[in-house]
């Protein structure tokens, strides 16, 4: 796991890519991601009519910025001629990868025939693809769920058209639409997907550890793995478990030090990014899942009381004392 991925002559150091996710992989994410050794981190989900138009919240969902080592965009559409004006305005915006959804579940993306639903028309699947491809000189990838429920699983079908309409890459999540997210990812679905086609392979669904990230590769026979929610209040996950899938040895976390600074910069960034208070409010959800998942307080009681407490904080400062406040036992056990 040590040799990255070649896509489309893109080098990504690393075979662990961190999924677009709306209202997560903005781009202060990214930026905190990738500073701590992520590999690959995508936009969150574009919409590309609302993008070419100049919709400010969607351009601002797009914005690839700088100190990225690599910037991919994912967009999505039903119809040929916004993909292609996307798949444009995203190469002129410094996108070195166009990733295409068609695996998003929600209702109001797949509402409007877009997203997984495309996997129930694979033929205007196939025509949005060609619209991408032949629109940029990008490599342009693909996210796909398994099929749109049990007695549609075509995602073979629809990444070996891929392969021959000019995709790169591929991506699977191992569930269906109709599943959203219940039950369990079918890592081994995925192998199916892997005997279609030759490109590279990303397995994703419910890898959040090296020992899940490891089954879904041995599963699948994936070349990567994808990570979403494993991702939530843990920007530096991608990096350790692409360094823990390299050496055979477990995720290393950061202490409590360490971590009390990224929760701070995460914070920090998002303020310098959207302003003081939209900044404060789109970093909650963000602040909830880092209180979440740190091991201390070590009552789950006290972090949901603290994490209440510091998410009705309208102020950055008494965010950031809040914050230090709540670390000071660790600090302390640590220093």
């Amino acid at each position: 796991m040590t040799d990255g991925l070649n896509i489309g002559g893109v080098r990504v150091a690393g075979r662990v890519l961190a999924a677009p996710m709306t209202g997560v992989t903005d781009l202060p994410f990214r930026r905190l991601a990738s500073r701590l050794g992520a590999p690959y981190v995508a936009t969150e989900m574009v919409a590309c009519a609302e993008f070419a138009r100049g919709r400010p919240d969607v351009v601002r969902r797009a914005a690839v910025g700088e100190g990225l080592p690599l910037m991919v965009v994912q967009l999505v559409g039903r119809e040929a001629d916004w993909i292609a004006k996307g798949a444009r305005m995203a190469a002129a915006a410094g996108a070195q990868i166009i990733d295409l959804n068609m695996g998003c579940p929600a209702k109001e993306v797949t509402g409007i025939a877009a997203g997984s639903a495309l996997m129930r028309d694979l033929d205007l699947a196939e025509r949005l693809i060609r619209a991408a491809v032949d629109a940029v000189d990008l490599p342009v990838t693909l996210k796909m769920r398994l099929g749109w429920d049990d007695a549609s699983k075509n995602a073979p079908e629809l990444a070996w058209r891929a392969e021959r309409a000019g995709i790169k890459a591929i991506s699977v999540h191992g569930r269906t639409r109709a599943q959203f997210y219940a039950g369990a990812a079918d890592w081994k679905a995925v192998a199916e997907v892997r005997g279609a086609t030759a490109l590279p392979l990303a397995v994703n669904g419910d890898i959040v550890c090296a020992t899940s990230a490891r089954q879904a590769l041995q599963q699948s026979g994936a070349d990567a793995v994808m990570i979403g929610r494993g991702a939530y209040g843990r920007p530096w996950f991608p990096a350790a478990l692409d360094r823990a899938l390299a050496t055979g040895e477990e995720i290393i976390e950061p202490d409590a030090p360490a971590r009390l600074g990224i929760v701070l910069d995460h914070l920090r960034a998002s303020v310098a990014f959207y302003g003081e208070a939209l900044g404060l409010r789109i970093f909650r959800k963000h602040l909830g899942w880092y209180i979440e998942r740190a091991p201390w307080p070590a009552s789950a009681i006290d972090r949901r009381n603290a994490k209440g407490a510091l998410c009705r904080l309208d102020a950055v400062q008494a965010v950031e004392d809040g914050l230090v406040r709540l670390w000071e036992p660790a600090l302390a056990a640590a220093a």
